[in-house]
C-alpha cells in the first residue's frame, strides 16, 4: 500500500511538472492559482485543479474562498480513491469546487459562521473550538493568504463531497 501511495505521488509529482513545462502553462501574478502553482505544498492540488481544467478559474477576477488542502492532505486519501478521483473528470471538479466558496470570506468572518456554501452547490459546516477553525473535517493551518482574486486558508484534509 505504501508502494502504492509513493508511486502514485510520484507520478502526481510528474504530471504537474509534465504540466508546468516551459512555463507558459503556470500562473503567474498573485491570483490563488499562482499562490498555488508556486509553491511545493501544493503540488498535488495544482496537479488536480489543472486536471479538471480549473486553472482558468482560479485564475480570473473572482474574488473566491479556496480552503487549499496540502500535499500531506491528499496523502490521506486511500491510493486507489484518489487515483479513482483523479481519473474522473466531473468527481475531481466535484471534489475541488468544494473546497471554493464565492467571495473573500477572511479567518475572522469564518470564525462567525456555523457553515459555508461551496461553489459547487455542497455545504460545509463550520467550528471553532479554543480557536483552532474547523471546515468540515479539515482544520485551517495557515489563513488568509492573500491573493488579487480572493484568498486561500490551508487545510490539513481533503474536503469530500
Amino acid at each position: 500500500m505504501m508502494k502504492t501511495k509513493t508511486l502514485l505521488t510520484t507520478a502526481l509529482l510528474m504530471t504537474g511538472l509534465a504540466h508546468a513545462g516551459g512555463g507558459s502553462s503556470v500562473p503567474s501574478g498573485n491570483t490563488i492559482a499562482a499562490i498555488v502553482a508556486n509553491d511545493p505544498n501544493f503540488s498535488t492540488l495544482l496537479t488536480a485543479v489543472q486536471a479538471a481544467g480549473l486553472t482558468s478559474t482560479l485564475n480570473s477576477a473572482g474574488p473566491y474562498t479556496v480552503f487549499a488542502p496540502t500535499n500531506a492532505a491528499f496523502a490521506k486519501i486511500p491510493a486507489a480513491q484518489l487515483n479513482a478521483v483523479l481519473n474522473n473528470r466531473e468527481q475531481l471538479r466535484a471534489l475541488l469546487l468544494n473546497h471554493v466558496v464565492p467571495g473573500r470570506v477572511t479567518a475572522a468572518q469564518v470564525q462567525n459562521l456555523s457553515s459555508v456554501t461551496t461553489a459547487g452547490g455542497g455545504t460545509l459546516n463550520v467550528m471553532v473550538n479554543g480557536g483552532q477553525v474547523m471546515i468540515g473535517d479539515a482544520t485551517v493551518t495557515r489563513p488568509n493568504i492573500s491573493a488579487s482574486n480572493g484568498i486561500i486558508h490551508v487545510i490539513d484534509t481533503v474536503l469530500m463531497p
